[in-house]
């Protein structure tokens, strides 16, 4: 499945430079807002690669896989829920040769996200986890359940969008990657039972 679509991890880091260094400056990122956006997500991107303390448990299911397996992260670098959850997928990634872990930007075609709507929207970050034959074997996304509520939450309520920002990045910085450690080693131990 080569696209131009799908990046590596170092090639969507190099997507943000581009972007920032304005390499890029086509439709969103003509708009300074999806700019400040990017620029956030780089620097909190950064922050969880050198700061997120892998759970144990989580580590060693990741560890018990033994055959091939590709994480796609269908994302776009101006997604602020991707910044905070991405970061867990490739540093997860890393500790086992048999996962490749891709980017798919959701907004170039051939569009992947299609498949994996939330609640019919084009919500990201989506994780799709695929087996050697590409069949899925689970998916996880947008956000942490808890965080997803406070989004339901939000539109039931019209909370406006900037206090929205504030309350969920507040809530990723209290969680410190918990929930969503807890909600992938769920979902490996089913992958794992069935195997």
């Amino acid at each position: 499945m080569t696209t131009p679509n799908i990046l590596t991890w170092e090639e969507y880091l190099q997507k943000f430079n581009d972007i920032l260094n304005g390499d890029i400056t086509s439709a969103p990122y003509d708009n300074e807002d999806y700019l400040n956006y990017v620029k956030l997500n780089r620097s909190r991107q950064d922050r969880w690669l050198k700061k997120l303390k892998l759970n144990e448990k989580l580590v060693h299911l990741v560890k018990q896989i033994n055959t091939p397996q590709t994480w796609y992260a269908i994302t776009e670098p101006w997604c602020g829920d991707a910044a905070h959850n991405l970061p867990v997928f490739y540093l997860l990634s890393q500790l086992n040769e048999h996962i490749e872990f891709k980017i798919v930007l959701r907004d170039t075609p051939p569009f992947m996200i299609e498949e994996y709507l939330t609640n019919g929207g084009k919500s990201v970050p989506k994780i799709v986890v695929r087996n050697e034959k590409e069949e899925d074997l689970f998916t996880w996304g947008p956000r942490p359940k808890e965080a997803q509520d406070l989004m339901l939450s939000f539109k039931e309520n019209n909370t406006p969008f900037e206090e929205q920002k504030i309350i969920l990045q507040q809530w990723y910085n209290k969680n410190k990657g918990e929930d969503i450690q807890r909600e992938i080693s769920l979902l490996l131990e089913n992958v794992l039972q069935l195997a």
